[in-house]
């Protein structure tokens, strides 16, 4: 399992294959398996791998509470397809053998051979990936919005936030649910496509009425 060397274009491919239908590395929110498979890269990835450039830049929005996001950073090879091999770093581990190799075996010829099977390998996983039909990874949003006080008029609030819009954006059904002291918070839902719209998006649009919002947060997030 892995991605093969995330700091080569071939691997950078595979993890952009790899989020083609996922918005993260595992599960429906960020968490710490994002975080250690972020941290491979060694810069963006370029324009065309788009979806790992969606991904990468999304990730890069929690630099700040990544230290909070849940889970247990693993080992790379524990993250990405199953029959593709981790290989980010394999050319200082093997420095680090030569070093102590006192009798000069054919490391290098090993290493010729690793590199021309996991080459193999990941010609075999695009190919794999190119003959599926494209799909258009969407998901099911449900959002809290809060607003200041019992005075704020809902109505308008709801108003705001239906007019974002965008394309991959289609809003739901709405409700307005008790939250203590006379105050109510909406709660909308929405269909998003992954590639276009994220929660990130949303927030920083839907909080851009502050006459009206005090907050947003995702109550529910579901891949459809």
């Amino acid at each position: 399992m892995g991605f093969g060397d995330l700091k080569s274009p071939a691997g950078l491919r595979v993890l952009n294959d790899f989020l083609a239908d996922r918005s993260y590395i595992e599960g429906y929110v960020p968490s710490q398996a994002d975080i250690a498979v972020f941290e491979a890269i060694a810069a963006p990835p370029p324009a065309d791998l788009f979806h790992a450039l969606r991904w990468y830049n999304h990730i890069k929005s929690y630099e700040k509470q990544k230290a909070s996001l849940p889970g247990v950073k693993k080992a790379l090879g524990k993250y990405g397809p199953a029959d593709v091999e981790d290989t980010t770093g394999a050319a200082t581990d093997s420095k680090d053998d030569d070093d102590i190799d006192l009798f000069g075996s054919d490391d290098e010829e090993e290493s010729e051979e690793a590199k021309k099977l996991r080459e193999e390998r990941l010609a075999q996983y695009e190919s794999k990936k190119s003959k599926k039909p494209a799909v258009v990874a969407k998901s099911s949003i449900l959002l809290d919005v809060k607003p200041w006080d019992d005075e704020t008029d809902m109505a308008k609030l709801e108003e705001c936030v239906r007019s974002i819009q965008a394309d991959g954006l289609v809003w739901g059904s709405s409700k307005l649910v008790p939250v203590g002291y006379g105050i109510k918070k909406l709660q909308i839902q929405c269909v998003v496509e992954d590639d276009k719209v994220g929660t990130d998006m949303l927030e920083e649009r839907i909080t851009a009425f502050e006459d009206y919002v005090q907050s947003m947060d995702v109550a529910a997030f579901n891949k459809i």
